[in-house]
Parts: C-alpha cells; sequence; structure tokens
C-alpha cells in the first residue's frame, strides 16, 4: 500500500515552461535546493521530512514561488490550510493590525479580538454549535473532543468511556489521537492497546458495492461487532469519532452510513463528533463535509482552514458539553492568542464576503469533471475519482493486477513538480489534491492537464523500466 520513495535533492535539467500561471526557467529542484536540506537533515528530525523537494520562498492565493523564482500551481494548500488562499491581502491586514497594537500574547486574560472572533465563529456555523475551545493543531482538538466524550459519559452516569473510531483514521499524532487510528504498526510505539478505544474497519463504499451491502446495513454489522466485544452501547460508549472524509483518499462514508450511525448515537446517549481538520471550512462545497450527510453531530473537531496561515484549531459543541471543565480546568498555553483570532476572524470574514463556499461547489465540479476526463484518459490505470467539491483524489492501480500502485502515484507526483505544479504525496496508490479555494478556473484545468502528462510520463518510464 505504501512506498519508500525519496524525492531527488539534486538538480535536474527540465524543459523551461512558461505559462500564464506557471514559470520553470531553471534545473528542478533549483539549484542551492541540496544544500538546504543537507542542513535541515543535520539538524532536524527526520520526521519532518518527505515531502516534494521545492524550497518555498514565496506564496500567494494559489502561486508558490521556489528560491530561484521558480513558479507553481499549488495543488496543496499546504496541507489543507490556506483554503481562502495564500498570503491572503484580508488576513494578512489582521495581523498587521495585531502586531501594530503590540498584542501578541495573552495566555487566557480576555482580549476584545478573543471575544470579537468567538462570536463570529458561534454566529457563522450551525446552530447547534453554541460554544467553542480554541487550541493551537488539530490533534489538541481531538484530544479535546475524548476528554469532553469521557466527562460527559461520567455525568451521565455511564459505567465506561470507551471511544469508537475507525482504523486507518488520521486524527493526529499524539497519545489519544494515535489509538483512534492508524494501523496497527503504525500505532506500535505505544506498545500496550487501552481498553477506553476500540476501532472498526471503515466502510469503504466500493467494499460494500462489491458485497451488496447498504451504508445502514453495514452499521448495523458494526453495531454487532462491537457488541461482540462485550460493548453495551448505552452503558460502555462514551462516544464516537470518525473523520468527515478519511484523509488518504477523500474518501467519504457510504450513503446511509452516516444517518444510521448519528441515530444510534443519540438513541444510546453517545457523543458524535466528527473531525473537520481537513474538511471543514469550505473545502468540500459545504462549510463543514458532513452536512453533505444531512445529519447533525454533538461536536465537531476543526483546524487546518479555519485560521489560514497560523496555528489554530478547536472544538465546537452545545455549551453544556463545553462547560463540562471546570473553570480554568481546560486551557493551551497558545489557545485564542491575539494572532490566531485575528487570522480566524479574517478568514471567516474572507468565506462570507466571496462567497467561498459555493464558490467551491462551482469549482470542484470544473475540478472532478477534469479529473474524470483523466479517468477516461487511463482506464486501466485511474481506478477511480474521489472527493467532493474542491478535495480529490486519483486512485492509480497497476493495469495487469489492479493492485495499489504506489510507485506510480510517487513518480507523477514528482513529474508535475518539474513541470510546475505541487501535488499531495501520500505515499500510496493516491494522487490528491486540494488547491486553495481561490484558485481560478483556468489554473484549476490548467493543473490537471499537467497531471495528465505526469502520469502518462510516469507510465513510459514504468513500461521502459518492465
Amino acid at each position: 500500500m505504501g512506498s519508500n520513495f525519496e524525492f531527488a535533492k539534486n538538480p535536474v535539467n527540465v524543459p523551461k515552461v512558461s505559462t500564464k500561471y506557471r514559470s520553470i526557467q531553471t534545473a528542478i529542484p533549483a539549484p542551492g535546493t541540496a544544500e538546504i536540506f543537507d542542513t535541515l537533515h543535520k539538524y532536524e528530525s527526520r520526521s519532518m521530512h518527505g515531502q516534494i523537494p521545492i524550497i518555498w520562498d514565496k506564496a500567494e492565493d494559489f502561486s508558490v514561488w521556489d528560491i530561484a523564482g521558480n513558479r507553481f500551481i499549488d495543488f496543496t494548500s499546504t496541507i489543507f490550510v490556506t483554503n481562502v488562499g495564500h498570503a491572503n491581502a484580508r488576513v494578512v491586514k489582521r495581523l498587521e493590525d495585531v502586531i501594530d497594537q503590540r498584542l501578541l500574547h495573552s495566555y487566557t486574560y480576555a482580549t476584545r479580538i478573543r471575544a470579537e472572533y468567538l462570536k463570529k465563529l458561534i454566529e457563522s456555523t450551525p446552530k447547534n454549535f453554541e460554544k467553542a475551545f480554541l487550541l493551537s493543531s488539530g490533534t489538541e482538538a481531538t484530544e479535546c473532543a475524548v476528554k469532553l466524550m469521557h466527562m460527559n459519559a461520567q455525568k451521565i452516569g455511564k459505567s465506561r468511556s470507551v471511544v469508537v473510531s475507525f482504523e486507518g483514521a488520521m486524527h493526529g499524532r499524539t497519545l489519544a489521537p494515535a489509538y483512534m487510528g492508524g494501523t496497527q504498526a503504525s500505532r506500535a510505539w505505544i506498545g500496550e492497546d487501552s481498553k477506553n478505544f476500540t476501532r472498526l474497519n471503515y466502510p469503504y463504499y466500493w467494499e460494500l458495492e462489491e458485497r451488496g451491502v447498504s451504508g445502514a446495513e453495514q452499521f448495523a454489522k458494526d453495531v454487532e461487532t462491537l457488541k461482540s466485544r462485550g460493548l453495551d452501547p448505552k452503558q460502555d460508549i462514551a462516544g464516537m469519532i470518525v473523520e468527515s472524509y478519511v484523509g488518504w483518499g477523500a474518501v467519504f462514508l457510504p450513503d446511509g452510513y452516516a444517518q444510521a450511525m448519528a441515530k444510534w448515537c443519540k438513541e444510546n446517549n453517545i457523543l458524535l463528533c466528527f473531525d473537520e481538520i481537513q474538511a471543514g471550512f469550505g473545502r468540500t462545497g459545504k462549510l463543514f463535509a458532513y452536512e453533505h450527510y444531512g445529519v447533525e453531530p454533538d461536536m465537531v473537531a476543526v483546524g487546518k482552514g479555519m485560521g489560514t496561515c497560523v496555528p489554530l484549531s478547536g472544538v465546537l459543541s452545545r455549551a453544556e458539553v463545553m462547560d463540562l471543565p471546570d473553570v480554568g480546568s481546560m486551557s493551551s498555553t497558545h489557545s485564542a492568542n491575539p494572532l490566531v483570532c485575528a487570522a480566524g476572524l479574517a478568514t471567516l470574514e474572507e468565506i462570507e464576503s466571496r462567497n467561498i463556499v459555493p464558490e467551491a461547489a462551482r469549482k470542484g465540479e470544473i475540478l472532478h469533471a477534469e479529473l474524470e476526463k483523466l479517468r477516461q484518459r487511463f482506464p486501466d490505470r485511474i481506478k477511480r475519482v474521489i472527493g467532493k467539491g474542491m478535495v480529490a483524489a486519483v486512485i492509480v492501480v497497476d493495469p495487469k493486477t489492479g493492485a495499489p500502485d504506489a510507485n506510480l502515484g510517487d513518480n507523477a507526483c514528482e513529474i508535475a513538480m518539474r513541470k510546475g505544479l505541487i501535488l499531495v504525496h501520500t505515499g500510496r496508490e493516491s494522487i490528491k489534491m486540494g488547491p486553495p479555494l481561490t484558485i481560478a478556473d483556468e489554473a484549476i484545468v490548467e493543473g490537471v492537464a499537467v497531471l495528465g502528462e505526469a502520469i502518462a510520463e510516469a507510465i513510459a518510464m514504468q513500461q521502459k523500466a518492465a
């Protein structure tokens, strides 16, 4: 499923590119790239490495420039963060105002910008969310969600506080999120598993289709699985957390599954949390991706696109849930500092004033239509195109066996980089993309065309090597 692919760091001579949105005028990676990576490898944990080897020098809207001035179309939003565009003018202005005010940190001491932002956040999100708790990273948000699930279970008198999640999920890299997702191999560092967490297999819609099972029927089977593990839903299960779509491939839940899950959670006093850290704030053509399912969760964990360029995340829920911790018992050093509140407020203002959410839906139709053309062009290589709105993945396979082909995805990402397109490198059979929601229609079409060129050249490489 995965790969150990390593991108070349030394310059490779490539054809020059000059279009409205791309400019490649040097070898790629640019001269000087390898030296900077040498410094990083010497002084930084290797866990930070493995991405496409471009030294970012400047980024504006949906364009990224490297240290040699080469311009790339960004199909990553860094990692689904810059939903309203890199260096968004409104966000920059709000940040400058805070800097000019000379108030950069305040811990939990109150500020006007914090009150203004939280008011706007709650007023801009669905009515079932009455209060928020702000944090710095997505993993903090999911940790917080787990804490609230446990506290709620204790309050209502449950005998245990088990949290149900899904294998392969990505809820963060700290302890509770690690228990809630990943694989057995990725959890090996933890040691003994925790009895407070249990994981179901994710219901990939194509697997259900092959078996002729509906989403609702699969959820009923999953409930029986939980019961077979000795869990009484009414007494033992505190909460359930699910990514609104699975990150590696932008895979949404099958029809009927989320609805059955929400109904079951409500019947059994189980807090249902959708992890919207990657999916929220317009990415899928809805403010939150769970809205595609027509359900109403108890809480959401949010982050990434919430703050555009600063470390901002949070949990939103009903007041009775958010107020479970005592005064002063739940805070974080950098929570709700003036800078992040300013960026968060500007992000919401930008989403509203520029109709970002409906525009993401409209642009998503362009993106997926162009990707569907690629699937038809490479029918034996691209098995499916998945995602909604401005997040998508093409799933590539071996034409002889139909098995996942991570090698093709790796090579296509590297070739696309050399042509001026930055893609999300997953290291597996998905080539994933999520441009800033402000990207020009023409740039979407151009970017997908470059991806097509890259896939064709990657296929030719494989055939030559065979």
